[in-house]
């Protein structure tokens, strides 16, 4: 099956072709992501107007919407342009008025004419204790009753698109449905008693009441679940491909890593050591490694990470890391060289800043398999870099990673093991929703030695008690990040911000003992910062988020978040993971401005009483939305339009395993259930997953 199939044409028609829109209405349709009928098809109604047909207004407790049949009365053109039209009407028990703002009269005696009998059905108020339906929604004969349902579905609509003209489309695309065949496996939709496609989709478009609106209906709940599924097979389709693709066996000898650990002052936890055997027992095998390594703050991933890239280089390969900025590869160099030292193997280093000569040198060395581990930046990605015998990449903190840059990255070593780090808990949900072509290990217990973190909320009206506490700790030789929020979106306020708290602390603890770094600062002066930091020659430094990533300074045991109620959850985690990494109990300060709001007070409270990071990413997925959560332009976190990752995450988790199995049973997608598959993928605009099973 090369192109679309013929049965969706209907569905991917232009949208002029459905009733009621013309160009016009198709433009304003596209501002709300509706380009053809199958858009309108997944556009549900999200509420509802009851239209069924009383006896009287006065069944309504006003306001609110009423259909009643009605003898028309009396006539009251506007006295003056733009006032008033009133047309005075009686239903079976009372009389009240339409109202009409700038109609032409003539209009009016056409549609209501004076002693004749029409159905209206609008929204009723009182005004002065008389029941007025201003410009009512439906005006018909009575033979033409049956128009009006009972139920009329509500649609999120676009400047220049009436609900009418909406609701028109929407049935219009509804009655192209075709009948599908079946994609889902036949036990999970007869326990589930879910309808057919066609059946789910008429169902959803035509609720009889508001229940019929909630996500658990059959019908739209098998909708959200093709949307999961279909993403979910996209996902497992990368994986077979990038697991099909032969990896090269890459068989550790072990040497190497019994002398780095050998040298360790503690032992590896349970979770580093279980992490680290799935990563030697899929390097090992024929196909290629896909793992993501996930593990809060300080859970130790740097060591499985080396160990991982031990693997490589026993096996007389290479290893490559990449980081997403210059100043964290140089975090990794520096974290992984006394390790490389202890193994004896040759670290190299390669972001934007090489150049020149200097380069070229390190290319040669690189091509020739001199280096063995190099650490870089997308450097790595430029055409001129070659790798001898390349065996593993591991991209650190993924979410700027998405599974074409994955693929991109296996091109440089042809079956090159990959393996994917992140320090930020992710939801199961989400976890599957974006990297639900991997497998994963966790690292959810931490390393021994590490200082518990007591963390504290005080409000900025405590500013120098906070300052005080501050002095007294540097005189003990401690050292302290100080966060300055970020203000707004501009920067020079940030900075304002930053460099006022900046020379206040200078003038409180003096010159010598605050450092200063920002976003703006040339990349040596912030190197320049942080390494008189590192090396204990300033004792507080102040900064914006630059340091929320990977900066570790073992010394560092005090952490102060100003204004830390606009930071979101994940992020305060992350910077409060910056201390607690040395031998000595570590405090975070939260200092807020009161009065908190509701928001402000829950994450805040979540992060005083946890140190778990899956607990509070749990708890920042409810609070904020999956979208937020990863920002999604660059998350690679699909934008479902039925289905919702958060409350149906276990939805998610029964797609992914019936996905896996539908491909594992039927690689090709070549059975009944294969070919309808291929339908869904269409019909879902998996473009990526198409382009996989036909180049297969």
């Amino acid at each position: 099956m090369t192109g679309r199939p013929e049965q969706l044409f209907p569905l991917f028609a232009d949208l002029t072709t459905l009733d009621g829109v013309g160009p016009k209405t198709a433009q304003h349709l596209a501002q709300i992501d509706v380009e053809k009928p199958r858009d309108l098809v997944f556009s549900l109604p999200y509420s509802g107007v009851d239209r069924q047909k009383r006896d009287s207004v006065l069944d309504v407790d006003a306001p609110d919407v009423v259909t009643v049949e009605v003898l028309i009365c009396a006539h009251r053109p506007a006295r003056n342009r733009g006032g008033a039209y009133r047309i005075t009407v009686e239903d079976s028990r009372t009389a009240f008025q339409l109202v009409f703002f700038h109609a032409r009269g003539d209009y009016l005696q056409r549609l209501l004419p004076q002693g004749e009998r029409r159905i209206v059905s609008g929204k009723v108020e009182l005004f002065d204790g008389v029941a007025q339906m201003v410009h009512p929604d439906h005006v018909l004969p009575l033979d033409e009753a049956g128009d009006i349902p009972a139920f009329e579905p509500v649609y999120a609509l676009t400047s220049g698109v009436t609900l009418k003209t909406m609701s028109k489309a929407a049935q219009s695309a509804v009655a192209r449905s075709p009948d599908l065949d079946e994609w889902i496996d036949p036990t999970q939709k007869s326990q589930s008693k879910w309808p057919d496609w066609r059946a789910a989709v008429l169902a959803a478009h035509n609720p009889q009441s508001l229940k019929d609106l909630s996500a658990t209906t059959p019908a739209r709940e098998r909708l959200a679940y093709d949307e999961f599924f279909a993403h979910q097979m996209t996902l497992a389709l990368a994986r077979a491909k990038l697991q099909r693709a032969k990896g090269i066996i890459s068989e550790g000898t072990g040497k190497l890593q019994s002398r780095v650990l050998g040298q360790l002052p503690y032992t590896p936890t349970g979770a580093q050591g279980r992490a680290i055997e799935d990563i030697t027992r899929d390097m090992a095998a024929p196909l290629r490694m896909n793992r993501l390594l996930q593990g809060d703050v300080g859970a130790g991933k740097t060591l499985v990470a080396f160990m991982a890239l031990l693997v490589a280089v026993e096996a007389s390969g290479q290893g490559v890391m990449m980081a997403p900025t210059e100043i964290l590869a140089r975090q990794h160099l520096q974290g992984l060289r006394p390790l490389a030292e202890s193994a004896g193997v040759v670290l190299g280093i390669l972001t934007g800043r090489d150049k020149g000569k200097e380069r070229k040198a390190k290319l040669a060395a690189l091509a020739r398999g001199d280096i063995h581990i190099l650490v870089g930046t997308h450097a790595v990605f430029q055409d001129d870099v070659h790798f001898a015998d390349l065996r593993l990449a591991i991209v650190d903190e993924q979410h700027r990673f998405g599974v074409r840059q994955r693929l991109e990255l296996g091109k440089k070593g042809a079956g090159a093991d990959v393996l994917v780090m992140t320090a930020t808990p992710i939801p199961r949900s989400l976890a599957l929703a974006q990297y639900g072509d991997m497998d994963v290990s966790v690292l959810d217990e931490k390393p021994p030695g590490r200082q518990p973190i007591t963390t504290a909320m005080v409000t900025t009206s405590r500013m120098d008690e906070v300052v005080e506490h501050l002095r007294k700790a540097v005189s003990e030789g401690k050292q302290a990040y100080w966060v300055c929020p970020l203000v707004d979106e501009s920067e020079s306020l940030d900075l304002a911000a930053a460099e006022e708290r900046f020379k206040h602390l200078r003038a409180a603890l003096g010159d010598e003992v605050v450092g200063l770094v920002h976003g703006q600062m040339p990349p040596a002066e912030k190197d320049a910062a942080m390494e008189r930091f590192v090396a204990g020659k300033t004792s507080v430094l102040v900064a914006t988020t630059v340091i929320e990533v990977g900066v570790d300074v073992p010394n560092a045991s005090i952490m102060v978040i100003e204004r830390a109620e606009i930071f979101g959850l994940a992020q305060l985690h992350q910077l409060r993971g910056r201390v607690g990494r040395g031998s000595e109990a570590s405090t975070c300060l939260l200092m807020y401005k009161s009065p908190l709001s509701e928001g402000g007070q829950k994450r805040l409270t979540t992060l005083r009483e946890s140190t778990d990071g899956f607990r509070i990413a749990e708890v920042d997925l409810q609070m904020r939305g999956a979208g937020d959560l990863i920002g999604t332009a660059q998350s690679g976190v699909p934008r479902f339009r039925i289905a919702d990752m958060e409350a149906q995450a276990a939805l998610m988790a029964v797609a992914q395993s019936d996905a896996r199995k539908l491909l594992n049973d039927d690689p090709d997608l070549t059975s009944p259930r294969g070919q309808a598959a291929r339908v869904l993928l269409w019909l879902m605009e998996q473009d990526q997953a198409i382009r996989l099973i036909s180049v297969g």
